[in-house]
């Protein structure tokens, strides 16, 4: 994951998935776990990021619920949620 704050009240989100884990749709696949992930957390994110995710390539063959449990992890650690996420 890549981020940068900035001052603007929005929240800019960009996914990407490289060539070596697999071809157009393993790789489409893997934008959209991404994607349904992200979208959990989006109004819970402090106003004012530019999120770039990535993809390994175990994550491949990951739930959208398993991604979406790494997210929260990262998250939590980077301080980038506003309130705690209740489950």
């Amino acid at each position: 994951m890549l981020y940068l704050k900035d001052n603007t009240p929005e929240i800019k989100f960009g996914c990407a998935v490289g060539k070596r884990l697999g071809k157009a749709h393993v790789r489409n696949r893997g934008k959209r776990i991404l994607r349904a992930a992200f979208s959990q957390f989006e109004k819970k994110l402090i106003p004012g990021l530019h999120i770039i995710l990535t993809l390994k390539e175990k994550g491949i063959g990951a739930k959208s619920q398993d991604i979406a449990g790494e997210l929260e992890k990262l998250f939590r650690r980077k301080k980038l949620l506003c309130f705690p996420v209740l489950q």
